[in-house]
């Protein structure tokens, strides 16, 4: 009987950190952000990994009111690619708040994201890929900026060997010279190239891609993430670092590891604050 109660609430533990969404806040203040942007709300969504919540999440967007919902990649998978439940979550979303999508590697990986492309421009998501958008409110702006994943790059076999980090500078530089010189915002799958947004002097960078470094340990945090390895530098929540602050999602869903450890789905709330 002991046992079995043992395996009982193991069993439900594990079900509850792998779907019980955890919000967290963060709060960025900056002398650079317009006083009309003060108090504006960034929901986060990253590495949904076609995981279904059976409306939670949805419900736990919709509580925070958010002006803008931000997509930071890896909203299929592609070892079991289901575009029909990532229609459903976007479809869901924007009726909430305009909502902003960049890729991440499983999109590129799929073999479906001209597919999705087509799915997220008709229910008119607006997709970041190497792109820009200004942000208006009362005759003040702020530049929403995204990156394509890197493996788009690699498949495209547009770079050689060691020129990544600067093609993707190149992208961040074309996007830059795009908009006005305000406060930025970019959305970017990959935290492990923090190095390059810094060089940028962007100011603020959303990520997901580590999904927490899948098992967090007290003192080690995360154990190990993809394109970092074991023991990432970047797994969970704020960078900061020469006038640049990197946030990272954990992420929401799994892919070929099926568990997380100590390390829940999380959703991201950012506010924005005039210092």
């Amino acid at each position: 009987m002991l046992i079995l109660i043992l395996v009982l609430s193991v069993s439900y533990y594990f079900y509850w950190g792998n779907n019980a969404i955890q919000t967290t806040h963060h709060d960025y203040a900056s002398s650079e952000i317009p006083d009309a942007f003060d108090g504006f709300k960034v929901v986060q969504v990253s590495d949904l990994h076609n995981k279904n919540f059976g409306g939670d999440l949805l419900a736990k967007i919709t509580s925070e009111s958010p002006d803008i919902i931000v997509v930071t990649g890896d909203v299929i998978d592609r070892n079991r690619t289901d575009l029909g439940v990532a229609e459903a979550f976007f479809e869901e979303a924007v009726a909430i708040a305009p909502v902003y999508f960049v890729s991440g590697n499983h999109e590129v990986a799929s073999g479906k994201y001209q597919e999705l492309q087509r799915i997220l421009n008709d229910l008119g998501v607006e997709n970041l890929d190497n792109a820009s958008q200004v942000l208006s409110l009362n005759d003040e702006q702020i530049n929403l900026l995204g990156l394509a994943d890197p493996l788009t790059l690699l498949l495209e076999d547009i770079i050689e060997e060691g020129s990544e980090e600067q093609v993707l500078q190149n992208n961040i530089m074309d996007v830059l010279n795009e908009t006005p010189d305000n406060f930025n915002l970019l959305l970017s799958h990959r935290p492990e190239n923090f190095e390059v947004y810094e060089d940028a002097e962007l100011d603020l960078v959303l990520s997901g891609h580590a999904h927490g470094g899948q098992i967090r340990l007290p003192f080690i945090e995360g154990l190990y993430a993809p394109s970092q390895g074991f023991f990432p530098e970047y797994t969970s929540g704020r960078y900061e670092e020469s006038g640049t602050t990197m946030i990272v999602s954990r992420g929401l869903g799994n892919s070929l590891f099926p568990l997380r450890v100590f390390n829940r789905p999380e959703l991201v709330v950012i506010e924005l604050k005039t210092k």
